[in-house]
């Protein structure tokens, strides 16, 4: 969905599913910190993970998160390698991911369960900007291009109108 205001537009999807267990991505810690905040002031029992965390602290919101203590966390990419949460029935971006590989894997920790499953990316132009600001800042110029065939992919994916499974699927060659 276009990005509008991204806390407000998650917590309602969050209140479409409430009781349910899911991960919100944010691409900053700064931005972790102020949406887990914003849910949490909605009645959303949510907490941050970020790598700006004590380990200790990660380590306590994960393991609660583990035990269904909490229902949501709103993490960035550091969160969720390692993960074995069964029961995870949405996975929100709130920032547009910088590849497909990337989403794929994030989105994946959805429905392991094999029970249905949503997930939601806001995208936005100024998502772009941001993630273009630190691509021109690369030195390897081939890395560089890459890493700017991988967002415009994930640009595409993200604008399209047309059915995103198959996007996905044809994106890593599979029928």
């Amino acid at each position: 969905a276009p990005k509008e205001k991204a806390d407000p537009q998650i917590l309602d999807f969050l209140r479409e599913r409430s009781g349910e267990s899911g991960i919100v991505y944010r691409t900053s810690r700064a931005d972790v910190e102020k949406t887990a905040a914003y849910l949490c002031s909605k009645g959303v029992k949510a907490l941050p993970y970020h790598a700006g965390l004590p380990a200790e602290v990660r380590e306590k919101h994960q393991e609660m998160f583990n035990r269904d203590e909490i229902r949501v966390i709103v993490a960035t990419i550091a969160f969720g390698m390692g993960i074995d949460k069964s029961n995870i029935r949405f996975v929100v971006h709130a920032d547009m991911p910088k590849s497909m590989e990337g989403y794929y894997q994030e989105t994946g920790r959805a429905g392991r369960d094999g029970l249905d499953s949503r997930c939601l990316l806001l995208y936005g132009p100024g998502d772009l900007a941001r993630i273009r600001w630190f691509i021109d800042r690369m030195d390897d110029e081939e890395e560089r291009g890459r890493a700017l065939g991988r967002l415009r992919r994930m640009a595409d994916y993200a604008s399209a109108g047309v059915c995103r499974r198959k996007q996905l699927l044809e994106y890593f060659d599979e029928p």
